[in-house]
């Protein structure tokens, strides 16, 4: 028996999309969207995806994927110290989609679009043939010449991260597996914040401004905190990390208390879409200082120092330790 008619493309870019259109976007009726940057700005650009069974799992809620698919890219334009201006979405649909999930989907979308003063300009919708694809393209803008880059790290500078480490991580874990030892110390609250950090990234937006103004290099943590920090050391350039000062949630404390072997995953497991940065020295405190009044906490937790190689973790039992496989890798 036929299940119920599908609206065509047309009928679905009508009904869920045009409403998240944003000016220049001409309402999703034609191929192109315009978008001018404001005086004296560059336009910052950055494309990110996400597939089922990668990146989340398909039975999560539509709305939730679609946080995180624009959450993802707004992640890496906050680390830029730049504000985003508008997105493209490339839709790739499995051949069981449904129009509720597709309501869903869109009224996420709209959720966090409207939240971030991000709208929708335009993209593309397809059958995948496969799991579901979700990828965009953000558009963001910093004042010219202002966008902080990867690998200007200096010898000497602090290093810093936003917010907390290691969450999503562990509630990736606590989904695969909820009947593990360590999980049984947590409330069903601990436990929740754990499930919503790897459901929901929070990019860092409001600290934007203060990398811009204080950071010499910096990047989002998407594929774990060790290995995106040695993406951003060069030639001549290593690290030094005390691990007893990367930030943890009560959450994550308690997990790691209960496991000590569980800081690995914390300190690698990656999905943070935390900021992290290096900072002079003597901007450091003014670093902080703009970062809090924005409600941003920034956690000072190394120092960048001569030499080649991986960055070095000061464990809590006194061991030191390099992450060979710190950041994940889909090849």
């Amino acid at each position: 028996m036929a299940g119920p008619a599908r609206a065509s493309e047309e009928g679905l870019i009508a009904r869920y999309f045009a409403p998240l259109a944003g000016p220049g976007a001409d309402g999703l009726r034609d191929d192109a969207a315009t978008l001018t940057p404001a005086p004296g700005h560059d336009l910052v650009l950055t494309a990110d995806a996400v597939v089922a069974g990668i990146h989340f799992f398909a039975e999560d809620p539509p709305a939730s994927i679609a946080r995180k698919a624009l959450g993802v890219n707004l992640s890496d334009i906050a680390a830029k110290g730049a504000v985003p201006r508008g997105f493209l979405l490339t839709l790739a649909l499995p051949d069981d989609w449904t129009e509720d999930w597709l309501a869903g989907f869109a009224a996420g979308l709209g959720a966090a679009a409207a939240e971030a003063g991000c709208p929708l300009l335009g993209g593309d919708t397809v059958r995948s043939g496969g799991p579901a694809l979700i990828s965009v393209t953000l558009i963001g803008e910093v004042p010219t010449g202002a966008i902080v880059r990867r690998h200007a790290a200096r010898v000497g500078d602090r290093i810093c991260v936003t917010g907390t480490i290691g969450d999503a991580a562990l509630g990736l874990r606590l989904r695969l597996e909820a009947a593990a030892p360590w999980a049984a110390g947590l409330d069903p609250a601990l436990k929740a914040a754990l499930a919503d950090r790897y459901l929901h990234p929070r990019p860092r937006l409001a600290a934007a401004r203060a990398v811009r103004r204080h950071a010499s290099a910096a990047m989002d943590v998407s594929d774990g905190l060790a290995g995106d920090l040695a993406k951003m050391l060069g030639a001549g350039r290593t690290a030094r990390v005390a691990t007893s000062e990367v930030p943890l949630s009560e959450a994550a404390r308690r997990a790691c208390a209960a496991a000590p072997a569980l800081i690995e995953a914390v300190l690698t497991g990656g999905d943070d879409y935390e900021i992290l940065c290096t900072v002079a020295p003597e901007r450091l405190e003014a670093f902080r200082t703009e970062a809090a009044a924005a409600g941003i906490a920034v956690a000072a937790i190394g120092t960048i120092t001569p030499g080649d190689g991986p960055p070095r973790f000061d464990m809590p039992d006194g061991a030191e330790r390099v992450f060979t496989a710190g950041a994940f890798s889909h090849f």
